[in-house]
């Protein structure tokens, strides 16, 4: 109970004003949670008071078509978050009428809600005591406690849910589960906690022990796959190029692309054109430049891709039916749109 109450009394007087601590609604809050999963609230927030400007309802978000959505989603990564939100959003008019799921177990079965999105909209909405557990709450958990078990693995997971679930305010859960996660984000942080000034540092295992940079423990990561990207950026005469939408499941589904070559290594412009693919996607004569000498790398979860962007001038292509001055308005990875915006500084 002391470390509740301390937790609670410490978030009182040190929590952030954000504009999902303001309102129970739980389409506002289950927003703010998707967007801030694997994001800063730094960079969450533009994202959350676009969404909730554009579309202030479940109902106006369900209506939306899923490229307006990933459109407004791009730069925040983790695009399966916006296609799940979407998806949820017509379950939630269609099988509810617009009326949010008010239980942990309603809540859960909603696609992309987990555990943690689940217990956060349950304590802090409809008052429902069941623990969040997330990065800044296994962090705080396991220095306190002194946990060593591995915060990703099977037993770890069990157990951190268990111990939080042990330590919640039935009374105030929502109030706790914030309470937790904001120590955990500003206090009890990855690097340089605030150890001097910490309300619970005369009972933490760790700041005793000495094991401060060593908890939380994680287990040891997925080999990162490296891929080589060779994208084929048309410019026809007629002021046209080709943008496509990924398919399957694989990472960017359902954003444009430019054509795509993916080779095993980085290959230079002859054994580019040289390629199969190549000569099969453009048969007729064409001038191809390097736009990048060096490299992009752009980094993913499991993979890193290595990219160039080679532009391809050709006279006129029957598959090149995109406008330029349109190329805008496509949802697009931000590897992409950030190449498309030195391309535009580099025009002007």
């Amino acid at each position: 109970m002391k470390f509740s109450n301390t937790l609670i009394y410490w978030y009182l007087q040190n929590n952030r004003t954000l504009p999902w601590r303001k309102t129970k609604n739980p389409y506002f809050i289950w927003l703010s949670e998707i967007m801030l999963q694997q994001t800063r609230v730094a960079q969450g927030l533009s994202y959350y008071l676009k969404f909730t400007s554009t579309f202030p309802t479940v109902f106006d978000l369900a209506k939306a078509d899923e490229s307006t959505v990933l459109k407004m989603w791009q730069g925040l990564g983790y695009y399966s978050r916006a296609r799940n939100l979407h998806f949820s959003s017509k379950q939630i008019v269609n099988e509810f009428k617009g009326e949010f799921p008010s239980t942990y177990k309603e809540i859960i079965k909603l696609k992309g809600i987990g555990d943690y999105t689940a217990s956060a909209i349950a304590s802090i909405c409809f008052n429902e005591p069941t623990a969040v557990v997330d990065g800044n709450v296994y962090r705080v958990l396991s220095r306190y406690f002194g946990i060593k078990t591995p915060i990703n693995s099977s037993q770890g997971i069990k157990e951190f849910k268990a111990l939080a679930q042990s330590l919640i305010d039935n009374t105030q859960p929502g109030t706790f589960n914030q309470a937790i996660m904001d120590f955990g984000a500003l206090h009890c942080k990855p690097q340089n906690p605030l150890c001097e000034t910490c309300p619970l540092s005369d009972s933490c295992v760790a700041l005793e022990k000495k094991l401060i940079k060593e908890l939380p423990v994680k287990e040891k990561k997925i080999k990162v796959r490296k891929r080589y990207f060779n994208f084929l950026v048309v410019k026809t005469d007629d002021d046209k190029t080709i943008l496509s939408e990924r398919k399957g499941k694989g990472i960017w589904q359902g954003l444009y692309q430019f054509p795509l070559i993916e080779t095993d290594r980085n290959i230079n412009k002859d054994e580019l054109i040289s390629s199969e693919e190549f000569i099969n996607s453009f048969p007729n004569k064409t001038s191809i430049s390097l736009f990048n000498e060096k490299e992009i790398i752009h980094k993913l979860s499991h993979q890193h891709l290595h990219t160039h962007f080679w532009i391809v001038e050709i006279k006129s292509f029957a598959e090149a039916t995109v406008n330029w001055n349109t190329i805008n308005t496509f949802p697009v990875p931000v590897l992409i749109a950030n190449f498309l915006e030195k391309l535009n500084f580099k025009s002007n």
